[in-house]
């Protein structure tokens, strides 16, 4: 009844975006309420279509319609249609429902902008519509095409800001170099990810997920192709995720609006890439060696992103940098579960397969519980930032009484991320660092991933507090003596609605959810879904793992430094980096200097390759062509001159042509031996 209309999930907000486009200017609030009623609606719909699956007899295998788009010579097939499992229901529902709620946020901080709302309001509606679609495409070519609409997007509303505004002329200039930036790092991953479907196209003769993922289709095809493509796909997903080492795009996308970063953070955008590894799984799990190299990007992308956020004084970057390491852990997750997957596969061990299976749902459920805190995290920096004027935490502090509602709301999502016991963050996070430690039985590769991640959640909880406690406690400084006082309803409200969820979203794992996205390989086909769920018996196991109270001990501990060097100060942070000028200190400061190299990357490799390439351009294609041109104009000014109106001078041309002729086939004759 509903499934069929899936359809219309990518297509409201598209229809908001053209309604936005044409008579927004003539609507109130610009077009925000006609963007948050198509929000809402495809989140309404998203409700139905998977309590329906979620519930008919279908269930667990994916429902899936399509219509053929176009043949290419040669047996290739191009469908588009939608593809409905759990791990569709549980992407679409909280990617609608954050959206919806980030757009009703909207309405207060971007209600001075004027005119401009419009623009604003129709991009973000497409920038939605990208996500959904990618979200419930059929196949590969369709998800890339919504994924380049996303990309487009990005780069609209990163560089928001780049007209001349109060800011002035540098801000301007950095929100357009922000969004050239975005754009040309994660087209490097397009590229990639481009490359990898051609390859995947050319041995499955289609790009559609119920033909690609079918066992007996992929052990037809050649595996090495296969892990060729993987890996290649696995660089648009560094790109898109910013991971390790396309991330530092990620840090400087905080030029656009603070909605906007919520949106890449939480809603789309950077979940695009942790989507692409999960909804790739069977293929992914093809090659152990490519899921091994998944965590390791996953693992170190976690710990150097946390180590940059440790000393940085921007509230927006400090929640940039906890979204790497976040995706990270997500990446981590798959790659440890796949890897384990993999193996099980290879030698036939069921117990590795579902410890692989564990590992996606990891991997998952962390990106859902991410979506929460980091969406409520992000708006309550948009709150005060909206109130102070500032982004810089040194001129902030005290604000625990101006902003109560603003200071409860980012305290919870600060608990949650920091992975404090019973808050979303701390099952999901704990859940990535058990399947590490799992896969750590298989390869020592793991082992130390564990690690870096185990130091990263101890990182991550320090940072988390030192922004909280530098916002919020302590005295008053130069921006907080003027703070406005907490933010209208219409951004309040939504800040109350995420903290529940980075609250409890996390029980779900006890009622169902890792039965809903977990992948089982069964030898005749991978199904998303169905598999009997732990519940809770997770709880359980949980807390008699010691290594669940080693993270505890130092998640608390990373709190409770955090509060003796902001609050109590009892503790110097200048002893420990030189006031500024140990080593260490300005190499964080300077993000391990990934913004230098990839000026020295552009610089000396890229220009070099610019130049070659305008050399062929100029010297060469037009060179040829004006050399032709050249030669006819030429060559027609000389013939000309040989029409003189006398007719002798033109026997004597024709007689002349024919004695070269004649010439030309004697020779030929000769040399083919016909004389």
């Amino acid at each position: 009844m509903f499934i069929e209309y899936t359809w219309l999930i990518p297509l409201l907000p598209m229809l908001c975006f053209l309604i936005i486009g044409f008579v927004g200017q003539k609507t109130p609030q610009k077009g925000g309420y006609i963007a948050i009623a198509g929000a809402a609606i495809s989140c309404i719909l998203a409700v139905l279509i998977s309590y329906e699956y979620l519930t008919g007899d279908a269930y667990p295998a994916a429902v899936t319609e399509s219509i053929h788009w176009f043949t290419i010579p040669g047996g290739f097939e191009i469908n588009v249609g939608y593809y409905v499992d759990g791990l569709t229901c549980m992407m679409m529902l909280f990617s609608s429902f954050i959206s919806t709620l980030i757009f009703v946020y909207s309405l207060g901080y971007m209600g001075e902008q004027g005119e401009r709302r419009k623009r604003y309001y129709a991009e973000v509606s497409l920038f939605l519509c990208g996500m959904l679609g990618l979200i419930v495409s059929s196949n590969f070519l369709v998800m890339f095409i919504f994924w380049e609409v996303m990309g487009l997007c990005s780069y609209l509303l990163i560089g928001f800001w780049s007209f001349r505004h109060d800011d002035g002329d540098e801000a301007s200039a950095n929100a357009a170099s922000a969004a050239k930036k975005a754009f040309l790092v994660t087209r490097l991953g397009d590229v990639c990810l481009m490359a990898g479907l051609f390859i995947l196209l050319g041995e499955f003769h289609n790009l559609d997920y119920a033909s690609m993922f079918d066992p007996a289709n992929i052990a037809a095809v050649d595996s090495d192709k296969i892990t060729i493509a993987m890996l290649l796909c696995f660089g648009g997903v560094i790109g898109k995720s910013a991971q390790f080492p396309l991330h530092d795009w990620l840090p400087d996308a905080m030029a656009g609006p603070t909605t906007v970063s919520s949106l890449i953070h939480a809603a789309t955008m950077v979940k695009a890439g942790v989507y692409l590894v999960a909804r790739g799984y069977p293929l992914f799990v093809q090659d152990a060696n490519v899921m091994l190299f998944v965590g390791i990007i996953g693992g170190v992308t976690a710990f150097i992103a946390a180590t940059m956020a440790l000393n940085n004084m921007n509230i927006k970057r400090v929640l940039a940098y906890s979204t790497i390491s976040q995706l990270g852990y997500m990446i981590l997750g798959l790659g440890a579960g796949g890897y384990l997957m993999a193996l099980g596969i290879q030698h036939g061990d069921a117990a590795l397969i579902a410890a692989g299976t564990a590992g996606m749902v990891a991997g998952c459920f962390h990106m859902m519980n991410h979506a929460f805190f980091k969406a409520l995290l992000f708006m309550c920096s948009g709150s005060v930032i909206h109130a102070c004027g500032t982004e810089d935490m040194r001129l902030m502090g005290g604000l625990r009484k101006h902003m109560p509602i603003t200071s409860i709301t980012m305290l919870l999502g600060s608990l949650s991320i920091a992975g404090f016991p019973l808050f979303s963050g701390f099952w999901s996070k704990d859940l990535v660092l058990d399947i590490a430690l799992e896969a750590g039985d298989e390869t020592v590769w793991f082992t130390v991933l564990w690690i870096l991640a185990v130091i990263t959640a101890f990182m991550t909880a320090f940072y988390m507090f030192r922004m909280w406690f530098m916002t919020f406690m302590g005295e008053e400084r130069e921006n907080a003596q003027h703070c406005h006082g907490e933010s209208p309803k219409s951004m309040t409200m939504p800040l109350v609605v995420l903290s529940v969820f980075a609250v409890a979203s996390g029980f779900l794992i006890m009622f169902g959810l890792d039965g809903i996205v977990g992948i089982e390989y069964t030898g005749a086909a991978f199904v998303v879904g169905g598999a009997e769920t732990e519940g809770f018996e997770y709880f359980s196991e949980l807390f008699t793992n010691p290594y669940t109270y080693l993270t505890i001990a130092l998640a608390l501990i990373g709190i409770g430094i955090a509060y003796l060097m902001y609050v109590k100060c009892s503790i110097n942070p200048g002893k420990f980096n030189k006031n500024g000028e140990s080593w260490l200190y300005k190499a964080l400061s300077n993000r391990w200097w990934f913004p230098q190299l990839y000026n020295q990357i552009s610089w000396k490799f890229g220009y070099g390759i610019a130049r070659g390439v305008d050399y062929v351009d100029r010297q060469i294609i037009d060179g040829t062509v004006n050399g032709l041109s050249g030669a006819v104009v030429g060559g027609g000014s000389t013939v000309s001159k040989m029409q003189t109106g006398h007719v002798q001078d033109y026997s004597s041309i024709v007689l002349l042509g024919i004695a070269v002729l004649s010439v030309v086939f004697l020779v030929i004759a000769m040399i083919t031996g016909g004389i």
